[in-house]
């Protein structure tokens, strides 16, 4: 890295599949019930068009049931951990680990030890937010004023039991920063623009405010400017059996090339302007 750099990195904490070794509660779960609320494919989408225009990528390969890195450590209960002290069912599908899917499939048959939380956090959860701290932290000792950090996902095309709005079909790609938050508003514009210029149906803040990791990075008092971005899995992918829509695919990848290219293409010209 070096001075030059535009102060802008993604992170993706949701499209993991794989298992850790220490989670094998998950090990005889249905292949399909372990996709189930997994944001498959969109490390493809992103991945690739970082590297092409040079911004850090922040990933996981571990399953979000496991332990979702889009929570907060203390984000667990009765059912989940042993000698947790919130009541039972506070975090029934989406804690820090997951108990049942948003299909009220069951997950985890009973709650895991505090030792094995632990372990858990240390192994997995601490890894991935150490390194959004340092890409935050290496930014600011290069003489940033403002680092620009997008969290990228995938939703369900309509609102579950478990969302605010449930039976209703979803926007292409919903943009949240905690109401007003957790960027920039001219962030936050330039993201909604660059994604709408780009082809997309676009919603802010509906129905997902924004995440723990928008909640908790997000400050932009300290110059740090984090934003969440969701794409509507049907537009990419089947719900039901998982599979990518491959034709689709290239469409979809070369309309989020056009987003970002907008996006580091204005900042770059701004930056100056914004620090």
């Amino acid at each position: 890295m070096n001075e030059s750099e535009l102060p802008l990195f993604i992170s993706c904490p949701h499209s993991g599949e794989q298992t850790p070794l220490e989670a094998n509660w998950l090990n005889d779960i249905d292949p399909i019930v372990k996709l189930r609320d997994i944001d498959r494919f969109v490390d493809a989408f992103y991945r690739p068009l970082a590297r092409k225009f040079g911004i850090p990528f922040v990933y996981t390969p571990w399953t979000r049931y496991a332990v979702d890195l889009n929570r907060l450590v203390i984000d667990i209960d009765k059912n989940s951990v042993i000698g947790s002290t919130l009541t039972s069912g506070k975090f029934p599908k989406n804690g820090l680990h997951w108990v049942e899917t948003s299909r009220k499939e069951v997950l985890m048959e009973r709650p895991i030890s505090k030792d094995l939380h632990e372990i858990l956090v240390q192994s997995y959860y601490e890894p991935f937010h150490k390194s959004i701290q340092a890409h935050f932290e290496h930014y600011k000792l290069q003489g940033h004023k403002r680092v620009f950090h997008i969290d990228v996902h995938s939703m369900p095309s309509k609102g579950t039991d478990m969302h605010k709005d449930s039976g209703e079909t979803r926007a292409e790609i919903v943009i949240s920063d905690q109401d007003g938050k957790s960027c920039d508003p001219k962030f936050r514009d330039l993201v909604v623009e660059s994604y709408k210029m780009a082809g997309f149906e676009v919603k802010l803040n509906w129905p997902y405010k924004g995440g723990r990791i928008t909640e908790t990075y997000g400050n932009p008092f300290k110059g740090r400017h984090t934003i969440q971005i969701e794409m509507n899995r049907a537009i990419y992918m089947d719900e039901e059996t998982k599979e990518l829509d491959k034709e689709n695919f290239p469409l979809l990848s070369k309309k989020i090339e056009t987003a970002l290219a907008n996006i580091t293409k204005e900042l770059e010209s701004h930056v100056l302007l914004l620090n």
